[in-house]
């Protein structure tokens, strides 16, 4: 990997997430080596990509060089690639351009779609945990409608203006959301020979209420939002396959359609080579002490999604989110420096600054510790946030330049089709269709 011997211990950084980039900035300039790997070579805000996918923002606007983060520190260094596996014996981190030997090893890979297993879903849906996955479900939206305006059969073109979003957390109500202003202020100008009307939004949710990690409040608040911009819940509905078109479920309910966007569930991003008894199955994390430390490991730490740190008051581990991320990335960095002087290390306490989800223009849910509330406010809060939580400057302008814009305007403009997403289509045209 061409990185110089240093008179420093040297520490690897696997991942260049919230956890990751929080624990490089509170190393910088101390008496440590850096070494950050990762499988882009930026840094992407999450929280925003339903808006990449839905044309609100480009995807440049939300990603950040992690060179442009760690260009300033001391003895840093940053390498593009994948991590095959960690050779726990050797200290030693195996990658696609070489090996690199570690004094101490920090996985913070981040977390995955859960597709439960299901295969046949996991090839037909939509994830959207990456830029790649927003710019492609993007593709796919504006594909679909231009290919609904090209065939006659009424089935054929309900199908492919049929949205399903499977999964009632925050990423499927805002995405839910997004979709409805879309057919509500855009799509009906852009496709005039369509009867935008038949549109369906469907969110489905396994449980009973939707946003079930936020109060009851926010809850029903963000189900009323929803409901009076035409989306359709269902819940206590779980889906069972999807081939492509047709979506079954656990009851008789189905549905008709050619976008299934999975937003039910996520699981660690886990590298091989940890012994079994460090990981936890079903969930794919991996379980930490309340330093972060890997159980049966001295050397090794985890942080963010892929950490399962269980304590009286989270006993599953705190929740895959990027406030955990950056608060045990930001203590990790303290902690390395303090282990570093033989010094004792502090526990690690999650201080929950609350949860919001946005649901529109002028609509959002806000929970506080002691506080809730809901509508234009709370739609300002959750902007406020948002802005203040994305890396860089010019990040913020022109995210916040864009929000005013389509608040203004009522616009979106980053519908384009810059890279097509070829998906097996079912629709079979003749010559005298096209």
């Amino acid at each position: 990997m061409n990185i110089p011997q240093s008179e420093n211990p040297r520490i690897i950084i696997i991942g260049g997430g919230f956890a990751g980039i929080a624990l490089a900035k509170q190393l910088r300039n101390k008496s440590v080596q850096v070494v950050l790997l990762d499988k882009h070579n930026y840094h992407t805000f999450q929280p925003l990509l339903y808006q990449v996918a839905t044309g609100g923002l480009e995807a440049g606007s939300i990603a950040y060089p992690i060179r442009k983060v760690i260009q300033e520190y001391d003895d840093f260094y940053f390498r593009l690639t994948n991590v095959k596996e960690i050779d726990t014996e050797n200290k030693k981190v195996i990658t696609e351009i070489g090996d690199l030997s570690y004094d101490y090893l920090v996985i913070a890979t981040g977390s995955k779609t859960n597709y439960f297993g299901n295969k046949e879903i996991e090839r037909n849906s939509m994830a959207m945990k990456t830029i790649p996955q927003s710019l492609n479900i993007r593709s796919l939206i504006l594909e679909n409608f231009e290919q609904a305006v090209l065939t006659k059969d009424s089935a054929d073109q309900n199908c492919l203006i049929n949205f399903v979003l499977v999964g009632g957390g925050p990423t499927g109500v805002e995405l839910a959301g997004a979709l409805a202003e879309m057919k509500k202020e855009i799509l009906q100008k852009d496709y005039p020979d369509l009867d935008i009307t038949k549109m369906e939004i469907n969110l489905v949710q396994g449980g009973d209420r939707i946003l079930d990690s936020m109060s009851e409040k926010s809850s029903v608040e963000a189900e009323k939002f929803l409901v009076n911009l035409g989306v359709k819940i269902w819940k206590n509905v779980r889906v069972t396959n999807y081939n492509g078109r047709t979506i079954t479920t656990n009851s008789d309910l189905t549905f008709e359609t050619s976008t299934v966007i999975w937003t039910a569930g996520v699981k660690g991003a886990v590298v091989a080579g940890l012994d079994a008894k460090s990981l936890v199955e079903n969930v794919k994390r991996i379980l930490v002490n309340q330093f972060n430390q890997v159980i049966g490991y001295d050397t090794i730490f985890a942080v963010g999604d892929i950490a399962q740190m269980e304590l009286e008051d989270y006993p599953r581990g705190h929740p895959m989110m990027a406030q955990p991320a950056l608060q045990q990335g930001k203590l990790l960095g303290e902690n390395l420096a303090r282990l570093l002087k033989r010094q004792p290390m502090e526990g690690f306490k999650y201080n929950d600054k609350g949860a919001m989800a946005t649901i529109g223009r002028n609509k959002a849910v806000v929970d506080l510790p002691n506080y809730h509330f809901s509508g234009v406010f709370a739609w300002f809060v959750w902007m406020f946030v948002h802005l203040f939580s994305l890396i860089g400057f010019k990040n913020k302008a022109v995210v916040f330049l864009n929000w005013v814009y389509n608040y203004i305007r009522f616009d979106r403009e980053g519908r384009l089709i810059i890279r097509p997403f070829k998906k097996k289509s079912f629709v079979t045209f003749t010559s005298d269709e096209v």
